[in-house]
This record gives structure tokens, sequence and C-alpha cells, in this order.
């Protein structure tokens, strides 16, 4: 009986111990899951990507169970120390394997959260132009004006500067125009403003401006600045440009090439030269 009472209570004492680790994973795991899908919920009222909630609710549903089974291996009298050490080891050898893709996956949660840009706009970034057509956590699909499809890493976005073309609603058109310093600039100016009041899809507020920029080496530079939609910007470009050349060529005002002076004189150590000035 010595022997049979300190056998029967240790059982006891191990068995108590493995229900209290049982109970330990499986309140664990409902307290997981719910703390996991309480964020996943809260994250999409917020209208985050869905690509990001669902690895971030996974992320936080297995950290918190290896938590609980860390807690439960306790309970049963098992060292969890070197498995703490070993996990510690394993997970410092593989950021640094996966240091690009960490580099890529935490950029990708920046975009996500912050929306510098959304599927649908025209951006530059990465050093790449064109139409985003996906935003993952890794990288980022760009469409380019001739239909090529590129695939850019998140790193390599936010690490550089991003142009977002289509991110208001109105865009500024900058065009310049070069006239002959024989011509009239004041008639020039009424050209242009007459064909860009014109033009119904200009707005009217700001008001466009038309002005003499410069005057260059071949030619008196007159820039003209209306603001029309930003999803008719190029269309009304190309027409207006087109209009103004035709304009132009029936007042008789030229749009010089470039030009250069050529000087002639003799030496007087004979024969002749050219030289440029």
């Amino acid at each position: 009986m010595d022997q049979i009472v300190p056998y029967f209570e240790q059982a006891g004492a191990l068995l108590i111990n493995l229900l209290i680790a049982l109970a330990i994973l499986v309140i664990g795991r409902a307290i997981a899951r719910s703390l996991s899908n309480f964020t996943g919920h809260t994250l999409e009222q917020r209208q985050i990507e869905q690509t990001l909630v669902s690895f971030l609710r996974n992320i936080i549903y297995y950290a918190l169970m290896a938590a609980v089974a860390l807690a439960a291996l306790n309970q049963v009298g098992i060292n969890t120390a070197s498995f703490l050490v070993v996990m510690g080891a394993a997970g410092l050898a593989v950021g640094l394997a996966l240091k690009d893709s960490l580099g890529n996956f935490s950029s990708g949660v920046m975009l996500i959260l912050f929306r510098p840009f959304k599927i649908g706009d025209f951006v530059t970034a990465g050093g790449v132009s064109g139409t985003v057509k996906e935003i993952s956590i890794f990288n980022t699909e760009l469409t380019t004006p001739d239909n090529q499809k590129v695939i850019v890493p998140n790193s390599a976005i936010m690490g550089n500067v991003i142009t977002n073309v289509t991110a208001h609603p109105t865009r500024r058109l900058d065009l310049l125009f070069g006239i002959s310093y024989g011509d009239d600039t004041a008639k020039a100016k009424e050209i242009i403003a007459a064909i860009i009041a014109a033009e119904p899809r200009v707005l009217p507020e700001p008001a466009p401006l038309i002005a003499v920029s410069e005057l260059a080496d071949s030619s008196v530079n007159i820039i003209a600045r209306p603001w029309v939609k930003t999803s008719e910007y190029w269309a009304i470009r190309f027409e207006l440009l087109e209009k103004v050349k035709q304009a132009f060529d029936q007042a008789g005002i030229t749009i010089p090439f470039p030009q250069r002076d050529v000087h002639l004189y003799n030496e007087q150590a004979g024969g002749s030269a050219e030289k440029p000035e």
C-alpha cells in the first residue's frame, strides 16, 4: 500500500494536469479564433484589402495558438525553454534568408494601409508607368500604355517616388507654342485663346492661362494652360495641338526651326574661311 498510494497520487496529479492542459488548448483555441475573427471583421469594416485581412487574421490566430500550446506543455511539466531557443534561432535564420521577401511584404502592407494609389489608377512607381491592375502582398501588377504586363516588387515602389497621375479628377494641360520673332505675338495669343474657348471640354475654372513664357534662341514661346478632366487629358491635348497648328498656318504664323547665323570673313594670311560665331 505504501508503494501503490504514491503511484496513484502521481497518476492522479498527471491526469489533472492533462485535463487542465486540454482545457487550456480548447479555451485558448476558442479565444484565438475569436480574436482573429474580430480583427478580420474590424479591418474589413475599414475597407482594408482582403488579401491583407486574411494574412493578418492567420498570423494572429497561429501566434496565439503557439502561445496556447506552450502554456499547455508547461502545465504537463514539459520544459519549453529549449523549444523557445530553437524557435528563436529558426526564426532568425528564416528572417535572414527571406530578407528581400520580408521587405516586399512590409512594403505591401504599407501600400495597402496608406493607399497612395488604388486599382485603376495610372501611376509612375518603381521606374515603371502604367495602370494598376493588382496590389498583392509582395508585388504590384501594372499594365503599360502599350499593353505590357509589368510586375514591380513592392519594396521598389515604396523606396522611390510615386506619381499618381489620376489621383485627382482634374488636371492642367501645359501646351507650348513657338512662333517666329517676326510674327504678331498678340494675334497668336488671340488664336490660341479662341481655340481653347471653343473647346467645350475645357473647364471654365480655373481660367486658362495664355502668356509669353520665354524669348528663346529661335522662337517666341507662348504657353497655354487650360484645365480639363483627367479622363479627357490626352484626347483634348492632341486635338488642341492640331487645331492650333492649322490656325497658325491659315493666319500665316510660322513655327520656326532652330536657326544659327554663320558669318564669313577673309583672313589676311590669304584664302577665306568659314567660321561660325
